[in-house]
């Protein structure tokens, strides 16, 4: 799918999307819990979609209510089937892998898209150490596990993603650990770890005592499985409403209704980000408004985006329409996404005239009074898509953005979303 963006003036209200970080971590508390689970609010994102594909086929019911929310069955893992396939969630893979590893069936673990070419010789590495066989595709998919897996103590290298830590800690909590230890080196996105342990609560799980995110701690104390039905509510997302808050700051005034200021996702940093670039808003309970910054200079901002990657994208897209140059740190953090992120950013920003520059760890990006129109390539990143669809509604003229149905794996309705703040977006002879 082909869309053109028409520079476009924001403005009305919105009801935000629902966090797809917090739905997936939602269905694998609901598989482990051995309990009934009404989920309110779920995420309806291809890699939302994934986790409940996975989940069912791990021995999950599932039912779907008129009204949208979900009722999850679960007595424990099950399979009923002997693969899974995680799409292309991230996410999915390294939470759902250990989890998998409960049981002693040999399951094979597929995936999709760009998650083919991502590096999963971690699992190769800290499995083995805990009674699982594995065998992978030279560090990559497919994986082949069977299980059980037996906690123990471990030290794992946290560097690379956060994602594996949780599955570990889920894995580790439906094991009923005892007096063991997961330390861990390193550990990047550690407000993902917050969000991972706040759901684990929410279940009735066994949480480890967080020993300053570089040990958890297993106690003696034994599980007790919760009673009665679960009732968990999927918050907003703060990760597709930075580009929605973004594209107010630079092109017009919005309203923005189900964002958890009190949330503990690493990408509700945007608001700091915000605030740094003199963005004017009013910050509610449950309502952030973004004011009409059109006539302003928005002043140029350094941000610290290691522990919130995921923001890059709508930050560069802010950065292209501040006065002067920000910086961005975290560049390392970029390179095994959907696409090799950070230079896809410089490529296709470039491609509308922006300066980005890539020093080591920081990226420069010089900001400009209107971007260029033209065209540009998702390269089949859903962020990437996104981002230059915000930059183009202040554009010189229409920018197409090819592949632009990348967004389905995390925000299938954010063309729509645009256009109910009055965008113009146009898909060949359809109009959003």
């Amino acid at each position: 799918m082909n869309v053109t963006i028409f520079p476009s003036v924001i403005k009305g209200s919105l009801q935000v999307p629902s966090s797809k970080s917090s739905m997936q971590r939602a269905c694998a508390a609901a598989l482990i819990s051995q309990t009934k689970t009404h989920i309110i609010n779920p995420g309806v994102s291809n890699d939302d979609l994934a986790a409940l594909r996975v989940i069912r086929a791990l021995g999950a019911n599932i039912v779907n209510f008129p009204n949208g929310s979900l009722l999850i069955e679960s007595e424990g893992i099950k399979p009923v089937n002997d693969f899974v396939n995680c799409g292309e969630s991230g996410l999915g893979i390294r939470m759902f892998a250990p989890l998998i590893a409960l049981n002693s069936q040999k399951i094979t673990i597929e995936g999709e898209g760009s998650l083919l070419n991502r590096p999963m010789d971690f699992f190769d590495e800290i499995l083995p150490k805990l009674g699982v066989e594995i065998r992978s595709n030279m560090g990559k998919l497919p994986l082949q596990i069977r299980g059980p897996l037996v906690p123990a103590n471990i030290h794992i290298d946290g560097s690379l993603s956060s994602q594996f830590l949780t599955g570990l800690l889920m894995a580790y909590a439906a094991s009923d650990a005892k007096n063991i230890t997961i330390v861990v080196s390193n550990l990047k996105s550690r407000p993902y770890i917050d969000l991972t342990l706040s759901v684990m609560r929410v279940f009735g799980l066994k949480v480890p005592t967080n020993m300053g995110y570089h040990s958890f701690y297993y106690s003696s104390e034994k599980w007790i499985k919760p009673a009665g039905i679960i009732e968990y509510k999927v918050e907003g997302d703060w990760s597709g409403s930075a580009f929605l808050l973004v594209a107010a700051a630079i092109s017009g005034q919005a309203v923005f209704r189900g964002l958890d200021t009190g949330s503990v996702q690493a990408d509700k940093a945007i608001l700091q980000a915000l605030q740094d670039a003199d963005v004017s808003m009013s910050v509610g309970e449950n309502e952030i408004q973004i004011g009409d910054n059109r006539q302003k200079k928005l002043r140029a901002f350094h941000f610290d985006a290691t522990d919130c990657p995921d923001l890059f994208p709508p930050l560069v897209a802010l950065a292209s329409f501040c006065h002067g140059s920000s910086f961005i740190k975290g560049v390392s953090r970029l390179a095994h996404k959907e696409s090799d992120r950070a230079h896809t950013l410089q490529e296709e920003f470039g491609k509308l005239g922006v300066d980005i520059l890539i020093n080591e760890d920081v990226m420069g990006i010089k900001g400009t009074e209107k971007l260029n129109a033209g065209t540009v390539h998702s390269r089949h990143d859903h962020r990437i898509a996104m981002a230059t669809a915000v930059a183009a509604l202040r554009a010189a003229g229409p920018v197409q953005i090819e592949k632009a149905d990348a967004i389905n794996k995390s925000y299938p309705d954010f063309f729509n979303d645009l256009t109910k703040l009055g965008a113009s977006v146009h898909e060949l002879d359809k109009i959003f």
